[in-house]
């Protein structure tokens, strides 16, 4: 099916602080050619991980061999239930420097590994510095994953507890992790404006 069980969408995407037992990735995506002032939708579905290859790898691949017109501009979102690992994050920084027509808007809905000592929060900054737009995802998200890619038998989405509260925790824990970024480019527009 082309749509996600409502089961493993529940299960996956919710945005538990912990998330214990939960070593899938999901990821949601809607491609889109822009031409002018419109959009035109060229796709939409969902992956998860397969044997030794991370979704966000999976993904790229699918991408790249649909050999993409360089004149047009395109659009692609994803809604993941984890956030990239280091080397997905170079990965799809890469990508996104080999197709400069194309913009990555990210909508996550936990940070992987991001309270522990290790290289994630690096890999979120420089995926950010790269252009892709990352973000955590709000009841706005969830809602439109339900009624975009999930199986829902025209049931309504319905948040969890904890869905608001999380999703804000989660947002500012990120705003940290990027902040460097934004204060260095803070810096660089005040010396702009200074003529400096």
């Amino acid at each position: 099916s082309i749509l996600m069980q409502r089961r493993l969408f529940l299960y996956n995407f919710r945005n538990l602080r912990k998330a214990k037992g939960r070593r899938e990735t999901y990821l949601c995506y809607v491609v889109k050619r822009r031409d002018s002032a419109t959009s035109c939708s060229l796709d939409f579905g969902y992956l998860r991980n397969q044997m030794g290859c991370h979704v966000e790898v999976l993904f790229l691949r699918y991408i790249a061999a649909w050999d993409l017109d360089p004149g047009r501009c395109y659009r692609i979102t994803w809604f993941t239930s984890w956030s990239p690992c280091y080397d997905c994050a170079q990965h799809i920084a890469n990508f996104l420097r080999s197709y400069p027509n194309l913009t990555l808007r990210i909508f996550m809905a936990r940070l992987y590994f991001c309270e522990d000592r290790k290289a994630e929060p690096e890999g979120l900054r420089r995926l950010h510095k790269a252009g892709a737009q990352i973000a955590i995802m709000t009841f706005k998200d969830f809602f439109y994953c339900w009624n975009t890619f999930v199986e829902n038998r025209e049931q309504a989405f319905k948040g969890w507890e904890g869905l608001h509260e999380n999703s804000v925790h989660l947002a500012r824990k990120l705003r940290r992790i990027l902040l460097p970024l934004y204060e260095v480019d803070d810096l660089r527009d005040a010396f702009k404006i200074l003529g400096l």
